[in-house]
């Protein structure tokens, strides 16, 4: 074929000029605005050139829950007319107006501990997490104990499932980087902790429970770098050593008194008397 050139003819970029005549037309635009009463229609805040011969004009609008929003009259006229016609009028949120969130899917609204008692969480029959039994698993402990007791469950976790489920827990409270992992001495890792329980398959090389009571991780899935003050070889030895004080006596205390032997004493020098006495 041959070349027929520029079928079409490039768009201009100079900006529209304002048209006089339109803009002037503000009680024209304010008069199209039909759709709510005069005092829901507000001061005329700005005039837009569109095109040739095509001008918005703004109105404020004072409709009670529509705070920031405008009315847009787009108004036009025909080449050497002076009569300005109405083209739509639309209410247009400004630069401050209040709106409502955007859409989401469900699934993308969904947080984690949304889900209450008595809630239903349905999954999708196409998640990619997810892949049919029969498949297997992926996952060797798993296969075994499947095909060793002639159990098997609908669906497993997908490799993605997993690779997924790992890179949240890894890099969320439980995970290496989390602020009491941080502040932990860095010996004192779960990987090497008495209290640590290891998960099965795949997953075991990186991840475990923790058991211990007294940690703030017990009964949840941490990582095998991940670490607490509460490791089972942090041994902090007691000092049980009291330092001996030397004896103090207050002297100014002591008040010296004056002992004068009673009627019938006997002298240190002197026999025994009898019965014993000395």
């Amino acid at each position: 074929m041959g070349n027929n050139g520029r079928v079409t003819r490039p768009a201009s970029a100079r900006a529209a000029r304002l048209d006089q005549v339109c803009a002037a037309a503000v009680e024209v635009a304010r008069a199209g605005i039909t759709e709510v009463g005069p005092d829901d229609v507000g001061d005329h805040l700005q005039v837009v050139a569109e095109g040739d011969r095509l001008v918005t004009h703004y109105f404020e609008c004072r409709l009670a829950g529509y705070r920031g929003w405008r009315w847009a009259v787009t108004v036009t006229r025909v080449p050497r007319s002076r009569t300005v016609t109405l083209c739509e009028t639309v209410l247009l949120p400004g630069p401050d107006a209040l709106l409502a969130p955007g859409w989401l899917p469900w699934q993308e609204r969904l947080k984690p501990g949304d889900l209450g008692p008595g809630d239903l969480l349905p999954t999708p029959s196409d998640d990619e997490r997810l892949q049919p039994g029969y498949l297997l698993s992926d996952d060797p402990a798993v296969e075994e104990t499947a095909w060793e007791l002639g159990l098997g469950r609908p669906r497993v976790m997908s490799r993605e499932g997993r690779i997924e489920t790992a890179q949240r827990w890894y890099d969320g409270d439980h995970g290496p980087s989390a602020p009491i992992s941080a502040s932990a001495p860095p010996a004192a890792r779960c990987g090497t902790c008495g209290f640590y329980l290891p998960l099965a398959g795949k997953l075991r090389q990186c991840f475990g429970v923790c058991g211990n009571f007294y940690a703030p991780d017990d009964g949840r899935v941490v990582s095998a770098d991940h670490g607490c003050g509460a490791h089972s070889e942090t041994l902090v030895e007691a000092d049980t050593a009291v330092d001996e004080m030397p004896t103090v006596y207050d002297d100014s205390a002591v008040e010296p008194m004056a002992v004068s032997r009673a009627a019938g004493s006997v002298e240190s020098g002197e026999p025994a008397e009898p019965y014993g006495h000395s």
